[in-house]
């Protein structure tokens, strides 16, 4: 077991010499295969694996002027403070491509800051992927919040609430939020939001300086349902409700406006952080969610939005 680990740390170690080759110092192929002494073939191989497995990280600094069109006409139409739109690759099925990379930038951005902040989070596939490509850092001065738990009604936990694995890269203290997404009845999540550790947790996610969050859709694949937190039968009553997006669970109409329900009644999350007091940045992109995306941008419960050129013409052609 011993040599096998070795074995791959060290092709690990050769892949980053030859990634740092390449995109670092402009080595051709040929070049590395000459100074690491292996074929043009074997440097290609370890080239691209630098890239999969993470070592290098690729980003586009030069600023493409129909996505900074897009940008600004998006926050001329919906009021935002901030705005960043990414090329749409038409051929991709990822829910994530490029979008991640984008809200890691930004989130890099606001940790690098000298001056402690808070930084409260979503959860969702999008925020994981954009931790993934946050470079490790040691930011002790900030604090990481949660907005929302991650345990479902049957105990289950998702792995998509991203706070343990944003704190572990950015070495930031971090304080999740200790309790389920959903409870079971209003006064059940009355007498959990009493007890002293989420009273502390919720005073701090009401401080946040910055809050990153995902937008579900209200659907049959809406990951409250796929993720277990709610069933079917709840979903089709949400719908019935005039409901058409989530943000941590808090369930909205097509103006943007919390729907007054039982449902709402029962989400144990924190409050979404009011736009006057903290920077509010969803990050989402596709056909299925573009409505949400709408709503939320409509009744300004965001103040930022991160998406893709294809979303952002849907948005602006509405």
């Amino acid at each position: 077991m011993a040599s096998t680990r070795n074995d791959e740390t060290t092709r690990l170690d050769e892949a980053a010499r030859a990634g740092w080759l390449y995109y670092v110092a402009g080595n051709t192929q040929d070049q590395i295969a000459a100074k690491l002494g292996i074929s043009r073939q074997a440097a290609q191989r370890l080239v691209s694996l630098s890239v999969s497995a993470g070592l290098v990280r690729v980003r586009i600094d030069h600023p493409i002027s129909a996505c900074l069109e897009r940008a600004e006409l998006l926050k001329q139409r919906f009021g935002l403070r901030h705005c960043e739109v990414v090329p749409t690759d038409p051929t991709s099925a990822s829910t994530t491509l490029g979008v991640a990379e984008a809200c890691a930038a930004e989130m890099e951005r606001h940790l690098r800051r000298d001056e402690p902040i808070v930084i409260a989070l979503g959860t969702g596939r999008t925020l994981r992927a954009a931790v993934e490509h946050l470079p490790p850092m040691s930011c002790e001065q900030h604090r990481i919040v949660s907005l929302t738990g991650n345990i479902a009604p049957d105990g289950s936990a998702s792995v998509y609430n991203v706070i343990y694995s944003m704190a572990d890269q950015v070495k930031a203290p971090h304080y999740p939020m200790p309790l389920p997404v959903v409870v079971s009845t209003a006064e059940e999540r009355q007498l959990l939001h009493q007890q002293k550790v989420v009273v502390r947790t919720l005073r701090l996610a009401d401080e946040a300086t910055v809050t990153f969050v995902g937008v579900g859709e209200i659907s049959a694949k809406a990951p409250l349902v796929v993720d277990g937190f709610i069933t079917p039968e709840e979903r089709d009553d949400l719908v019935r409700l005039g409901a058409v997006g989530e943000i941590v669970g808090w369930v909205f109409d097509t103006s943007g406006t919390l729907i007054d329900c039982a449902f709402n009644e029962r989400v144990a999350s924190a409050s979404i952080p009011a736009t006057s007091r903290s920077d509010v940045i969803a990050v989402a992109m596709g056909p299925a969610k573009t409505p949400a995306i709408r709503a939320v941008a409509t009744g300004g419960l965001i103040s930022g939005l991160i998406t893709d050129e294809a979303t952002a013409d849907r948005l602006l052609t509405c």
